[in-house]
């Protein structure tokens, strides 16, 4: 087995929510960059799943190493599940999160209470060289936010508002984020199907 994980991201951000959970796991996680790898995958796939799977498989095919991908995005009740899959690409990849968030808080101008409901999707793949793949997903509900507030996170983070806590999830310390988010809660369900399948090699 290989001795470390290589997550199929150049994104700082998430690497450092992905190494504050993975800790404890005792295999090092790197990023694509740092494995020294790269590689313009097209994400074809019609589900979270499906998009985290072929970044891992093209990532575990570059580096011949465990290999890890998430696809994660925004679903937006009001606007029939949309940006979703797409919320990367959404307006265009190289437009700015922050006329994103705007544009999004601008099409539910109308909506109000319940009908601003919304979640984060997080699907993890993880891919072994031997072939086997192990998925994970997790799910945190909350609703759009009528401003855009908050520092701490990246992404959608400044528009998704958590009621429970009266703030967004970018106003919510770094580590009760990785408690409550999406991203976390796949995370851990992949790290306890990692663990058991270590355990069987």
């Amino acid at each position: 087995m290989g001795n470390r994980i290589v997550f199929a991201t150049g994104n700082e951000g998430k690497m450092r929510e992905i190494r504050m959970i993975m800790a404890d796991i005792g295999i090092p996680v790197v990023s694509m960059k740092e494995a020294g790898v790269s590689a313009d995958i097209e994400e074809n796939g019609e589900t979270f799943e499906e998009n985290a799977v072929i970044k891992a498989k093209t990532v575990m095919e570059l580096t011949g190493e465990m290999a890890m991908a998430d696809d994660s995005g925004l679903e937006i009740d009001y606007l029939g599940g949309a940006p979703g899959i797409y919320s990367a690409r959404y307006m265009g990849e190289d437009t700015p999160y922050s006329i994103k968030n705007a544009e999004l808080i601008e099409k539910l101008s109308g909506a109000q209470g319940e009908e601003r409901s919304a979640r984060f999707v997080c699907a993890i793949a993880c891919v072994m060289p031997d072939g086997t793949t192990l998925t994970s997903r997790g799910v945190m509900e909350g609703r759009i936010a009528r401003e855009i507030k908050g520092e701490n996170g990246f992404g959608y983070d400044p528009i998704f508002y958590l009621p429970e806590y009266g703030c967004t999830s970018a106003e919510i310390t770094p580590e009760k984020k990785n408690e409550l988010s999406h991203r976390g809660k796949a995370l851990r369900e992949m790290k306890e199907k990692l663990r058991n399948y270590l355990d069987q090699k």
